[in-house]
């Protein structure tokens, strides 16, 4: 149940549903029950306000409203809408609760309601709407917040938009009761972080549904691309587990390392840190199972040969350029660091390649290069830029952060993984991924570094770009977990045989 529906998408498996046989009162009525069979989970009963907006978001909240009322639950329902002015199904259950009411009409908003409450039901706006709450509702939420009262969000809390995750004054829920499929917005900041728990509930929509609304989303986990991920089996030799070859810088040395050292964790077989000549002792003595390849740079003409001649090689299967490569560099650094990229793209064989942090930057100010020499590559290449790299590459986002991650691998033809909390990893024919499962102790210095070597490693074993972006960044994350709080970078690759033994545990 990984894949993610826009709100469009939710809407054709809504119809898909209703031309199968279920029909829409019913497909509320189950929505409305999730949500009380949720609240009851997790709350005895107690003094309980729905409020209800005027489409189907609304409908769900009446559907809650009587069902906590059947088992002896206090509710008050509140709309600014009337009865009376409802259609389609919201009319329907919203006649039903009226009846079972005695007849009265929802109360106005305002914060008198709140006297004595003890958890407020939002069935507002839903995931569809992007505005803000009108502004009597927007003091009535602040109130609930001022006073602490927990809040239950049907679908999404009122204001986040469901595509994209954006808050327009969204107010903070405890539990969010979604149906059928996540959206976006369920794992996308800020909407998640305003979510609180999300629960999926089963509504009676068939999965066949998804094949109608052709879902191109996800949530990261391993059911993604554990397949195509297996552990080495007796016959395999280092060559076969694959060669990582990563450029190093020759003052930032500790992030070269850091990748060299993640891929070989993650499963390569053999790791080479390629580094400016004057560089090499400082390499070569702080590290034991990566090789050191020492490149002339009294010029960049030499440099560049003997890194032209290395790619040359058929051993390497994979390379990762960027973490601390430009410090050091023969000058102009900058220029040098853009065409060990470029022979990087033409070397032979079909092997691909990660452009990370310096790798980025060099090409901030002609990003159409880079992109033109993707092109015209034959090796697959997994872009790995933090939010001001990729506004520098790719401009600044508008259309939310999963669109503009689609687009930013349309347009370059790579598979892109843009980093933060809410990493998205999109690949050029369309497929996403939204991994959730970062914490903060991810923001530290050289944790990206250690990200672009599992990714080279993975790709090393052979695991396709989109795959190994999606592997990597997810095994990131359970390592960070793993460690906990007091996580430096270092740490990261040394918690990887632990949450592999676990990915590949028998179950």
């Amino acid at each position: 149940m990984n894949e993610l529906l826009t709100c469009e998408q939710m809407a054709q498996a809504d119809a898909w549903a209703m031309a199968h046989g279920v029909a829409g009162p019913t497909l509320m009525a189950h929505a409305g029950q999730a949500v009380v069979d949720a609240i009851r989970a997790r709350w005895s009963p107690r003094p309980v306000v729905v409020l209800c907006g005027p489409g189907n978001n609304g409908g769900d909240g009446y559907v809650v409203a009587r069902g906590l009322s059947e088992v002896g639950w206090p509710v008050r329902v509140s709309s600014m809408t009337p009865i009376s002015e409802l259609h389609g199904d919201a009319a329907h259950h919203a006649a039903l609760w009226r009846a079972s009411a005695a007849g009265h009409e929802p109360e106005t908003p305002q914060p008198s309601l709140l006297d004595g409450t003890a958890l407020v039901v939002d069935a507002l706006l839903g995931a569809g709407l992007s505005r803000p709450l009108d502004a009597g509702l927007s003091e009535l939420m602040a109130e609930v917040a001022a006073r602490g009262i927990p809040v239950v969000a049907v679908d999404v809390p009122s204001g986040v938009c469901g595509d994209t995750g954006e808050s327009w004054g969204a107010s903070q829920a405890q539990l969010t009761v979604t149906f059928f499929r996540k959206k976006p917005a369920h794992l996308l900041m800020p909407g998640r972080a305003l979510c609180g728990e999300v629960v999926v509930a089963d509504i009676g929509i068939a999965p066949q549904a998804l094949s109608a609304v052709q879902a191109q989303a996800w949530e990261n986990v391993p059911a993604l691309w554990l397949a195509l991920w297996a552990p080495p089996v007796g016959t395999t030799h280092k060559y076969r587990r694959g060669h990582v070859v990563v450029l190093g810088g020759a003052r930032m040395v500790g992030a070269a390392r850091l990748a060299a050292r993640a891929a070989g964790r993650i499963g390569a077989g053999m790791t080479t840190l390629a580094v400016p000549a004057s560089a090499w002792p400082v390499y070569a003595g702080g590290v034991m199972s990566t090789m050191v390849h020492p490149m002339p740079d009294h010029a960049v003409a030499h440099f560049l040969e003997d890194w032209t001649s290395l790619l040359a090689s058929p051993k390497w299967a994979a390379a990762v350029l960027g973490p601390g490569a430009l410090a050091g560099l023969p000058e102009p650094a900058g220029a040098t660091l853009r065409s060990l990229v470029l022979t990087a793209l033409q070397a032979p064989g079909e092997r691909p390649l990660v452009l990370d942090a310096d790798a980025l930057t060099a090409f901030e100010a002609s990003p159409q290069v880079l992109f033109d020499a993707i092109a015209q590559s034959a090796n697959p290449v997994v872009l790995t830029p933090h939010e001001g790299e990729f506004q520098r590459l790719f401009g600044v986002v508008k259309a939310g952060k999963l669109v503009s991650t689609r687009e930013a691998a349309r347009r370059s033809g790579a598979v892109v993984l843009h980093k933060g909390a809410d990493t998205v990893i999109a690949a050029p024919d369309g497929r996403a991924a939204i991994n959730a499962g970062a914490p903060a102790w991810l923001a530290t210095a050289g944790a990206g570094d250690v990200l672009a070597g599992m990714i080279g490693g993975l790709l090393a074993q052979g695991v396709p770009p989109w795959e190994a972006a999606c592997a990597s960044a997810w095994v990131h994350g359970a390592c960070a977990q793993a460690f906990g709080p007091g996580l430096l970078a270092d740490d990261l690759p040394e918690q990887v045989p632990g949450v592999l033994q676990s990915l590949w545990a028998p179950r």
